[in-house]
């Protein structure tokens, strides 16, 4: 869209003061979107301006109590990739050392077994925070490709190709290509992490959310109920990396 077609305005509504995108396009109604990223007004390309905000008076109380909802949601954690930052990892913090020199990666076993660090080395070529989630990356899929083997195993489905998605809206998804999974799951607890799993291997046998399909993902999730809360929850908070030279802060992928 071009920029001619999409711009920044405010407005007063009850008294407070509102910042909203509008997007206008070959529609005939206008319409308002409240999401992670703000109030944004879709508009037919000839609608007055003096009507665009007409209509966002006509819904002012609808706007405030929506943006009320979004500031009360837990926010996704801004972490500057710097030597000693501590991040989640399976749901348990997990320590970072910045070195000099080549680049390599060593993760570091606690006395437990448990996953407690991760040395890091970058290079001019490879910002710190790009580094760190490489080796994040590389980390999920390897643990994922584990877990989709064990699910298919469980319900006797061949397990499919495993890769890695960045999208926004979606945890995972499966086709007859292979499963994709969001890499960010890696920093939450091995429990909800198989919920996804178990999600998307219970659609290589019912591509579909009908009750025969959740009855299955169920055999495979304890506490099916509970896990998706969390999941609901804490897939709001998890963090984005950034390199300490790095303007404001912003979500990249």
């Amino acid at each position: 869209m071009s920029a001619a077609l999409r711009s920044e305005h405010h407005i007063e509504l009850l008294g407070r003061p509102v910042g909203y995108r509008l997007r206008r396009s070959a529609r005939r109604t206008l319409a308002l979107t409240v999401d992670g990223r703000g109030l944004s007004v879709a508009a037919p390309l000839r609608a007055p301006h003096a009507a665009v905000e007409a209509f966002l008076r006509a819904h002012d109380r609808w706007v405030l109590d929506k943006l009320r909802v979004l500031a009360e949601r837990p926010q996704a954690a801004r972490l500057v990739v710097v030597d000693g930052l501590t991040f989640p990892l399976m749901g348990a913090p997990c320590r970072l050392t910045l070195l000099r020199g080549r680049t390599d990666v060593r993760w570091l076993a606690a006395a437990g077994g448990e996953l407690a660090g991760l040395q890091l080395r970058s290079t001019a070529r490879q910002s710190p925070a790009e580094c760190l989630r490489r080796a994040l990356q590389a980390r999920a899929l390897a643990y994922f490709e584990g877990r989709v083997a064990e699910f298919a195993l469980r319900i006797g489905v061949p397990a499919r190709p495993v890769s890695l998605t960045r999208a926004r809206t979606r945890w995972g998804s499966c086709s007859a290509r292979g499963i994709r999974l969001h890499w960010r799951l890696i920093h939450l607890p091995p429990e909800i992490i198989d919920y996804v799993v178990a999600h998307e291997v219970a659609h290589c046998v019912h591509m579909d959310h009908s009750p025969r399909f959740w009855a299955l993902v169920g055999q495979m999730v304890p506490d099916l109920a509970g896990v998706r809360a969390r999941l609901r929850q804490l897939g709001r908070t998890l963090p984005d990396f950034i390199d300490a030279a790095d303007g404001p802060p912003s979500f990249l992928d």
